[in-house]
């Protein structure tokens, strides 16, 4: 479970500026084919930011004011139950997060940093006035949130099987390639993101083994046959 650290209503200035005061576009847009086509008038106004691991880059309930982008680390965008269970809405590791904060009022959850992590700022009114004025800009934000949308409608469709064990196999066969996967979290982490406690998981997982349906080598999992109970 992330420790969160408590930080007053949205104020940028409590995320630590990057060393490098100038962003290095070259860099970046090689890094993330989805920076290419940032247009000029909104790299100029981005800001770099590093975000410490448990720290908190917006509550839910504050007002937007930047559309973010993680560079390295991962951000979680998460709520809890009335019972007080983490639930995780959204992991970004090299891509934007939030996305429909831009015509929000207010944020519905909240982003931790599940580890040291560096950002990018994007001035809410620029990011709005860019895929206005930019059509190449415009059409790739368009298709950024068709294919969110898609793994959107992957993740529904995966939280209403019944099963721990259907819900492996699903991910496997959606977020994996080929049935392999290599998980980039904790299993604890990725049985919340399941919806399932971390002694479901290992439980299901262990079964899975014995029954020759998967293979478990560290973080890389990998189908081997078909589950005849899923």
């Amino acid at each position: 479970m992330l420790v969160f650290t408590y930080i007053p209503p949205y104020d940028l200035d409590h995320i630590p500026k990057n060393k490098e005061a100038v962003v290095d576009w070259q860099a970046l847009t090689t890094q993330h084919a989805a920076l290419h086509v940032a247009p000029t008038q909104l790299r100029q106004v981005a800001e770099r930011r590093t975000l410490p691991a448990g720290i908190s880059l917006f509550h839910q309930g504050d007002r937007p004011q930047h559309i973010f982008f993680i560079l390295t680390g991962e951000v979680r965008l998460m709520r809890h139950s009335p019972q007080g269970q983490e639930m995780i809405l959204q992991r970004a590791q090299a891509g934007f997060i939030a996305e429909a904060s831009l015509d929000a009022a207010r944020y519905h959850c909240s982003a931790v940093a599940a580890c040291s992590s560096e950002i990018l700022a994007f001035p809410l009114q620029g990011f709005k006035t860019a895929l206005c004025d930019d059509q190449d800009f415009h059409h790739a934000w368009s298709s950024h949130l068709a294919g969110e949308l898609r793994r959107l409608r992957a993740k529904c469709e995966r939280l209403c099987l019944h099963t721990a064990a259907e819900r492996i196999l699903h991910y496997l066969a959606t977020e994996g390639d080929g049935g392999s996967l290599t998980l980039t979290q904790s299993r604890k982490a990725w049985a919340a993101e399941l919806g399932l406690s971390h002694e479901a998981l290992y439980r299901t997982l262990r079964k899975l083994q014995d029954e020759g349906v998967l293979e478990v080598a560290a973080t890389r999992i990998t189908l081997i046959q078909a589950c005849a109970d899923c």
